[in-house]
């Protein structure tokens, strides 16, 4: 499917040097408005933050100096043994970037001043003028910026680069909601970021992209390619606008039919046989499995998580199956599930709560002996 650009070039007669101006709810850049270089400031904090600042690292032609603000190092497991570091941080170091980090808690975050020279740090809240060559750049940052920080730059000078075809799946989770819907088709945006009082990534379009959602698709294959678009579709905006040609439209409308991108929670990672078939749990588990295991509940009440999911084929040797049955295949080699639509789910590894992660015929051998099985098969809730 060829790509969709839904931003446009435009020609305005003015002598004032006007670089952003607002109609009918629109920015555009007048084409005689001489832009320099933009002094960028680049807030994100993972992989997909690092694949859209390194095509925006790469083109310097719309830059005249970028820096980036993420999350600060955090101690995480047993006693605090792991040292958790952003990979936009490290990104930045290894390109001899300066990197400014924020504070940990949110509520600290909201009295951070930005560095030097989008804000004066000799005198603390004290801010400098917004200057036309200031840009604000966010990719998967995951933090609201308050109205203050948003100010200290000019209108159509505040940008989000956001994977969805929006209006649809706005919200924290784009690339997993889609996934888990099984769309064919989604893509990024580039959008003006607003208030939190005026919506979550309702901001206007200034361009937009579409891709292919191949059926094998996973998180991390789609936030890759949907973060190499972006970045380049970030940089084709900021082209234009440096060119004076580059415009900005309202999102559609949101209708009652939009899906939206809420985040991901343990609830969604739980499965149930019975209402999900192998085709909807196989997607989940590409959409989420990188941040939250598959679930489902043993009879004895324990947690099972599901690794490594596919779709089996027919089982008519094993006969007429209820969803939520599980059987060890030695075909196969893997723990067989019936589901709604009596398809089977494949499972090569699981994990039993406060237990390693097995294979499947070495975790059934293990089952066997805990007197679940009944017929030969295991009772999943």
């Amino acid at each position: 499917m060829p790509s969709q650009m839904f931003y446009n070039s435009v020609r305005v007669n003015s002598t004032r040097r006007r670089p952003a101006i607002k109609c009918l709810n629109a920015y555009f850049y007048s084409s005689n408005a001489a832009k320099k270089p933009f002094d960028i400031l680049f807030f994100g904090r993972d992989e997909f933050s690092c694949n859209v600042f390194k095509q925006l690292h790469d083109a310097q032609d719309v830059w005249q100096s970028i820096s980036i603000a993420t999350n600060p190092d955090v101690k995480t497991g047993r006693r605090g043994s792991h040292l958790s570091i952003s990979p936009l941080k490290l990104l930045g170091e290894s390109l001899e970037v300066p990197v400014h980090t924020i504070p940990r808690r949110k509520i600290d975050f909201r009295d951070w001043i930005p560095p030097s020279p989008f804000t004066n740090t000799n005198e603390a809240h004290v801010s400098v003028p917004a200057s036309e060559t200031h840009l604000l750049v966010t990719a998967s940052f995951g933090r609201i910026l308050r109205p203050s920080l948003l100010r200290l730059f000019q209108p159509g000078q505040r940008l989000n680069v956001h994977p969805s075809l929006l209006p649809a799946y706005r919200g924290p989770a784009p690339i997993q909601r889609a996934l888990m819907r099984g769309e064919s088709v989604t893509g990024v945006c580039v959008i003006d970021m607003m208030e939190k009082k005026e919506g979550i990534d309702a901001g206007n379009v200034w361009g937009c992209k579409s891709m292919v959602v191949p059926e094998s698709a996973t998180f991390s294959s789609m936030s890759t390619g949907l973060a190499r678009t972006g970045g380049d579709l970030l940089v084709t905006v900021l082209r234009d606008m440096l060119l004076g040609k580059a415009r900005s439209t309202p999102q559609p409308p949101v209708l009652s039919t939009t899906p939206h991108a809420s985040a991901i929670s343990a609830s969604d990672a739980q499965v149930d046989f019975t209402s999900q078939t192998a085709l909807d749990i196989v997607r989940l588990s590409r959409a989420i499995s990188h941040q939250r295991p598959i679930t489902t509940t043993m009879s004895d009440g324990r947690a099972l998580q599901l690794h490594h999911l596919s779709i089996s084929g027919s089982h008519d040797d094993l006969g007429r199956v209820e969803p939520g049955w599980a059987v060890y295949s030695p075909h196969t080699r893997t723990v067989l599930i019936n589901c709604a639509d009596r398809g089977w789910l494949s499972v090569l590894k699981l994990k039993t709560q406060d237990r390693a992660l097995l294979a499947a015929k070495e975790w059934w051998n293990g089952i066997k002996g805990l007197g679940l099985l009944h017929e030969g098969m295991l009772k999943l809730l």
